[in-house]
């Protein structure tokens, strides 16, 4: 863990700290090719430059985000923005079932919308993947 998530960690409450911990141990175990760091203040990890998954601090918990989550057609993610992301909230580390985060981030390796190049596209989303 590189020392800007290391530092994002230790600025979480305890109970905070845990699932992202779990998160952070998880993703990097499922997704080891992926490259990870701090983006716009959050852990974001990224296949080929495109962010595929990531967490941030929210009032009431830490919720996991997938750029193209919409995609997956899984029901225990809800929709997030105008685009293609799904994310979850969680608010104690008991929440997160390790059988649905390995085949969301399954999926988050294998289904994937090109936000890298969004800007330069004006907008539009193409699909990768």
């Amino acid at each position: 863990m590189d020392n800007a998530i290391k530092d994002y960690h230790n600025e979480l409450s305890d109970s905070d700290s845990r699932i992202a911990l779990l998160l952070y141990e998880q993703i990097s175990r499922q997704l080891p090719e992926a490259k990870n760091k701090l983006w716009h203040r959050h852990p974001v990890w990224f296949l080929e430059g495109n962010p595929i998954v990531g967490y941030s601090k929210r009032k009431n918990g830490i919720n996991l985000m997938f750029w193209s989550g919409q995609s997956f057609d899984e029901p225990g993610l809800r929709k997030e923005g105008s685009f293609k992301a799904g994310e979850v909230l969680y608010t104690d580390v008991e929440q997160i079932n390790l059988q649905d985060l390995q085949r969301w981030l399954e999926k988050a390796r294998d289904i994937q919308w090109d936000y890298k190049n969004l800007i330069k596209r004006k907008g539009k989303l193409e699909r990768l993947k």
